[in-house]
């Protein structure tokens, strides 16, 4: 259904009607989604402004009850557009997959786990090689029913379930026969011929096969989790007595206290009950500087607490968590096929007949059984079958292991159709980490005390701006003084005492509060936000001493990417951020990004994503 028209007017949605606080929107998309309507109307509900909803799948049309204070039509009309479009193509997708499994039944090779796919290749190997030893130079069975009772024809009969009743199946179900009945045949037909050692062969050559496919599939998987990784496998959680228990992430449940202190990332989905810390959310927002968190406020699973310690109330935990949900759908992607892989299943569905036609007229010529029986064993649709969903397996790996995450290879494939590109900045067009770039020295100070007294404070701190400075040190081959014990103020600055000089380095606000002038480094100071970066004082008792400078280095070579990928059919490229409107500005303006938006959450790029694709938008 929706395979026969995928532009642009099915998706789109139009206002019909409106009044204060009602309207009326036409859609055709939702003549297709019966089975979604109901749970599509409660979607609707669910966001802010919106009163109720109700969906009718005969007329294509949705009725909305809004409140005008909080949302208009223009923003209703986007919301449902969004909402449409991911049903429709979810649908569209189930579809596809639906009509590939009709048209080939094929077994799944990737039931059993790799170890017991070794285990069974390995058993199977020294089976074979023992029979064939020991068969050296012997007779064939002289009865019909020793051909079935040998060791080499017991292993094969014991281990060629799978593989008969797939084959069998597909001719019962579709009346077509696939590669197990092809393999199926030329076991059951070896065994009658009293090759028993050619019938073990197949299993485990197909085994071998089997073990190949799941080894890509393995890797792949275990790729995805590595990126995605929240944490240790167990985590501190406080009971109601204050007592710290070490349990084992499965354990945790919705409702439980967890202790997150320097060093150690969320586990959980939750908010702050008590605390104070800076947190890298990078991750989630792609703004590369920590974020002050205090009670109230929310903190997501593999986000890190850089400094401070927090206690978090669990609000989603375990596969609920945003980044369980995320490996979910990659492993539920892998039955997503691509159209070549659809048609490389199809062209080898029709090519097995062909096999079993050869196998025909290799008789009839050659009156050889045992020639005939070659031409069920070579399987040439095997290699068409198996190497594209394999190549498309071990791109996914691939991708994940150099940082990109991709839900199946029906996306790879879309790829070629794309004309939007959208990106992060934190890690995609920056390098995401940090370094000196401006040093001013006020006042006629020296600019190496300036950063050596700011070392000295960061030396024991792994904030990002602290190990961009200490990397400046290292780089110049100066020294960190000696000083005392280093204070944190979170989400303002450090302090510590070099001599008799107390040294003080943070933010703006850390420095008022501490009473220190910055009246002489105005001037500097614009200069240096105008360029995008991120300003640390630093101060010497009462008197400042200069400014650091700190900026997220632009990846090399990206300017020059994105204008490659402009001339292989990107026409739109959108820069979305959790970063400040400031940076993300002058980032968009270097890398020439056509727009940019600031300061958006990841559900907010999320919705971007959704009214793009509702407008026929193919987006990456």
């Amino acid at each position: 259904m929706f395979g026969r028209n995928r532009q642009t007017p099915l998706l789109a949605c139009r206002i019909l009607h409106s009044l204060h606080g009602r309207i009326r929107i036409g859609c055709r998309a939702l003549h297709h989604l019966h089975d979604q309507a109901e749970e599509l109307a409660e979607r609707l509900v669910e966001r802010p402004g919106l009163q109720s909803a109700r969906v009718s799948t005969t007329t294509g049309n949705v009725v909305l009850y809004f409140d005008p204070a909080l949302t208009s039509c223009h923003q209703t009309l986007e919301v449902v557009e969004g909402m449409v479009g991911q049903y429709a193509r979810e649908a569209y997708m189930g579809e596809r997959l639906q009509l590939t499994q009709v048209t080939v039944q094929e077994r799944r090779l990737q039931e059993e786990s790799v170890l017991e796919l070794v285990t069974r290749v390995a058993a199977t190997g020294v089976g074979l090689l023992f029979s064939a030893l020991k068969a050296r130079g012997a007779p064939p069975p002289a009865t019909f029913l020793r051909r079935f009772t040998t060791v080499p024809a017991l292993t094969t009969l014991s281990l060629a379930g799978s593989i008969v009743k797939s084959g069998l199946g597909s001719l019962a179900r579709t009346k077509r026969p696939n590669a197990d009945t092809l393999s199926a045949t030329a076991i059951l037909t070896s065994l009658l011929a009293g090759r028993d050692l050619s019938a073990l062969t197949i299993i485990w050559l197909a085994d071998i096969a089997e073990l190949l496919t799941a080894y890509t599939m393995e890797r792949t998987r275990n790729a995805i989790r590595d990126m995605l990784a929240v944490g240790g496998e167990f985590v501190w959680r406080l009971g109601d007595d204050a007592t710290e228990t070490k349990v084992a992430l499965n354990d945790l449940r919705v409702g439980d206290r967890v202790l997150a202190n320097t060093g150690e990332k969320s586990s959980v989905d939750g908010a702050v009950e008590s605390g104070e810390a800076a947190v890298d959310q990078a991750s989630i927002t792609g703004e590369f500087l920590p974020m002050r968190k205090v009670a109230g406020e929310p903190v997501f699973a593999g986000t890190v607490v850089k400094s401070g310690g927090l206690i978090i109330r669990a609000q989603r935990v375990g596969d609920q968590t945003a980044v369980a949900r995320i490996i979910h759908l990659v492993e539920e992607a892998t039955h997503r096929k691509a159209d070549i892989q659809a048609f490389a299943d199809r062209f080898s569905a029709q090519f097995i007949p062909v096999n079993f036609a050869l196998a025909v007229v290799v008789y009839a010529v050659t009156r050889s059984s045992s020639r005939a029986l070659n031409m069920l064993i070579i399987d040439y649709s095997c290699g068409v079958r198996l190497s594209t969903a394999t190549a498309f397996s071990a791109a996914i790996c691939a991708a994940a292991r150099n940082g990109l995450l991709v839900k199946g290879g029906n996306y790879l494939e879309l790829l070629a159709e794309a004309d939007t590109l959208i990106l992060d900045k934190t890690g995609t067009l920056t390098e995401g980490r940090p370094h000196v770039a401006s040093l001013v020295a006020i006042d006629g100070a020296d600019p190496r005390d300036v950063v050596e007294a700011a070392a000295a404070a960061e030396e024991t701190s792994t904030h990002p701006m602290a190990l961009a400075v200490l990397d400046k040190v290292r780089r110049e081959g100066w020294l960190i003084p000696q000083h005392a014990d280093t204070r944190i103020h979170v989400a303002r600055g450090v302090e510590t005492r070099v001599g008799r000089s107390q040294v003080r380095v943070g933010s703006r606000v850390f420095m008022e509060e501490t009473g220190i002038d910055l009246a002489l480094a105005r001037d500097e100071v614009s200069r240096l936000v105008r360029r995008g970066e991120n300003i640390v004082y630093v101060a010497r008792g009462k008197k400042l001493l200069g400014l650091l400078g700190i900026q997220d280095a632009l990846r090399e070579n990206m300017k020059k990417a994105l204008n490659r990928l402009r001339q292989s059919g990107i026409d739109d490229s959108i820069l979305l951020t959790g970063d400040v409107e400031q940076h993300a500005e002058i980032v968009a303006s270097r890398m020439a990004m056509d727009r940019y938006e600031a300061e958006v959450l990841p559900e907010g790029k999320a919705d971007t994503v959704l009214q793009l694709q509702a407008k026929g938008v193919r987006v990456v």
